[in-house]
């Protein structure tokens, strides 16, 4: 799979953002649901559940197909892939940079550097 794009990446972390739509992808992971199915557990009516669903369909998390009368939700877990590994390279570098920054603050302080981070010293000749 591509990198998702910055516009990908805003739309599905909006959608992770909230608590309801957290549970409607953990409900699938299980399996295809309706959306009375998904709405079965929250304290909300169909509608709200329904517009909650339609935030995951535009985000790419789910996708809903057309079964006789039903509309049955699936996972789509490609767009939670390329946000795990956005995060996974941003993790990476958010933790060589907060190493360096100890080193600094270390060396500031007269500490010694964090061990995974220093460099070695060169021999001079």
């Amino acid at each position: 799979m591509d990198a998702p794009t910055e516009d990908e990446l805003s739309l599905t972390f909006a959608a992770l953002a909230d608590p309801t739509r957290r549970s409607i992808l953990a409900r699938l992971v299980d399996g295809e649901a309706t959306v009375n199915e998904l709405a079965a557990p929250f304290a909300m009516s169909q509608q709200a559940v329904s517009r909650h669903v339609k935030v995951l369909e535009t985000a790419g998390l789910i996708s809903r197909s057309v079964a006789a009368q039903a509309r049955p939700c699936r996972l789509e877990p490609a767009r939670l892939d390329g946000a795990a590994s956005w995060i996974a390279r941003h993790r990476q570098l958010w933790a060589e940079r907060y190493d360096r920054l100890d080193d600094h603050l270390a060396a500031l302080s007269g500490r010694e550097p964090h061990p995974q981070t220093s460099q070695p010293e060169q021999e001079t000749p």
